[in-house]
């Protein structure tokens, strides 16, 4: 059994020697068989280049005759180019020489073309022509020297703008209206200033060329001017014109009218109104009154024999003649005492006016110190980036001052004049109730 193991042992190492031995021979064959290929393969490479080789130099050959021939092309080309150039410094030389200052003369028209340009397009004698800018754009945008023709148009052009600022005329034309419906109708232009229809202001848009209703119109009588112009044949007739160009028709038409400067003074504003009413009820009718016992008291002077007791001086007479009285002193008293009762009388409602006319100004005030408070609040939420925020409080501020004023100014006035009224027929009856005092007197002594 051990013997058998060492043979074992000792046979197992030639084994693999062996085996190393044949992988190796194998290898050394495929390097030599791969060897062989790539040698071959060289000797193909080889040989398709020496044949190409002919055919590469053709084609080299080839390409630098072109470049040779493309060379000369871009030499001869330089040279006309720098002929051209020479021939064109020397033509424009010519032009500037025989155009002398008409290169100075056709800048000024163009320059003239822009600037006619821009007045014509903003010009309501455009909405009776509105094919005229593409001429003056024409001009005013080319670079080149303006034709006979353009020229003589542009002169029309002017020529035609000047006289039709001098006109009225009628044309037909589509007019927008307030609410955005289109009609054909006509309409009358005054010059450059104004454009009516169908007794309305109308604006002139530039952007579209259409003639719009204003929103908002002018006083009714500066639509009844436009309306008798619409209406006249031949004749002179008035009219209202803008001479800015729409500037100051713009701020008429945006101008509040009574009853919106009213609105702006709020509740306060209307307060101020009724109290106002108030006060003159109560002065009509009080001088109504007076005026009645005026002339039923010079009624009653003109005749002191026959005692009317219905005005005051007729019932102090009265008093005087049924009193009973026997001393001056009582009979002084009783006088006195009657024409005291008619005094309140006389003099009543002056108190109430004289009140209103204290309190107005004093709302008027509440409601300056109000507005002021709300402009202060649009600031403080708002800032002061937008005016129209404030525009609602400063307005309350004013309107309210100015009711105030408008308020008490004239029952102030009134009120003077009562009492002026009142003193009157007080005085009267004071000189009366004296002179009764002294044929009292008299009759004593």
């Amino acid at each position: 059994m051990n013997k058998l193991i060492i043979a074992a042992l000792v046979l197992l190492p030639f084994s693999w020697v062996k085996a190393d031995h044949i992988d190796l021979d194998k290898l050394l064959r495929e390097v030599k068989q791969s060897h062989g290929k790539e040698s071959k393969i060289n000797r193909e490479r080889e040989a398709r280049f020496l044949t190409q080789r002919g055919e590469q130099k053709r084609l080299l050959d080839k390409t630098r005759a072109t470049l040779h021939a493309q060379q000369s092309r871009t030499d001869a080309l330089k040279q006309a180019f720098d002929a051209n150039e020479q021939a064109l410094e020397a033509m424009e030389t010519q032009l500037k020489g025989q155009s002398g200052e008409l290169g100075e003369l056709f800048g000024v028209v163009r320059q003239v073309a822009g600037d006619t340009k821009a007045m014509i397009d903003n010009s309501i004698t455009s909405a009776q022509f509105p094919d005229r800018i593409q001429l003056f754009e024409s001009i005013a945008a080319s670079k080149q020297i303006p034709t006979i023709g353009q020229l003589e148009e542009l002169w029309y052009s002017l020529q035609q703008e000047m006289t039709e600022q001098g006109k009225v005329v009628k044309f037909p034309a589509k007019v927008i209206s307030a609410a955005g419906e289109p009609r054909q109708t006509e309409v009358v232009r005054v010059g450059p200033f104004n454009i009516f229809a169908d007794g309305l202001y109308l604006k002139y848009l530039p952007e579209t060329g259409e003639m719009v209703e204003l929103a908002r119109q002018p006083a009714s009588r500066y639509l009844d001017l436009a309306e008798s112009l619409d209406e006249a044949e031949g004749e002179w007739s008035a009219a209202g014109i803008d001479p800015t160009g729409g500037v100051i028709l713009s701020m008429l038409v945006r101008a509040p009218s009574f009853t919106e400067r009213i609105d702006q003074g709020g509740v306060i504003g209307y307060i101020i109104l009724v109290l106002g009413v108030i006060g003159l009820i109560v002065v009509v009718v009080r001088m109504v009154d007076l005026v009645g016992v005026s002339k039923r008291v010079s009624a009653q002077l003109d005749n002191l024999a026959n005692i009317d007791d219905t005005n005051p001086l007729g019932r102090v007479l009265a008093v005087a003649k049924d009193t009973q009285a026997t001393d001056v002193e009582s009979f002084e008293l009783m006088i006195d005492e009657a024409v005291v009762r008619e005094i309140p009388l006389l003099e009543k409602g002056q108190s109430l006016v004289k009140l209103l006319v204290a309190v107005a100004p004093l709302l008027g005030l509440l409601g300056t110190v109000t507005g002021m408070i709300e402009t202060f609040q649009s600031i403080s939420l708002f800032g002061t980036g937008d005016p129209k925020l404030m525009a609602g409080g400063i307005s309350q501020a004013l309107v309210t001052t100015m009711l105030g004023l408008m308020v008490a100014i004239p029952l102030l006035f009134l009120h003077s004049l009562m009492a002026t009224r009142s003193k009157q027929m007080v005085q009267i009856l004071e000189e009366q109730s004296s002179g009764l005092i002294c044929q009292s007197l008299e009759k004593v002594r």
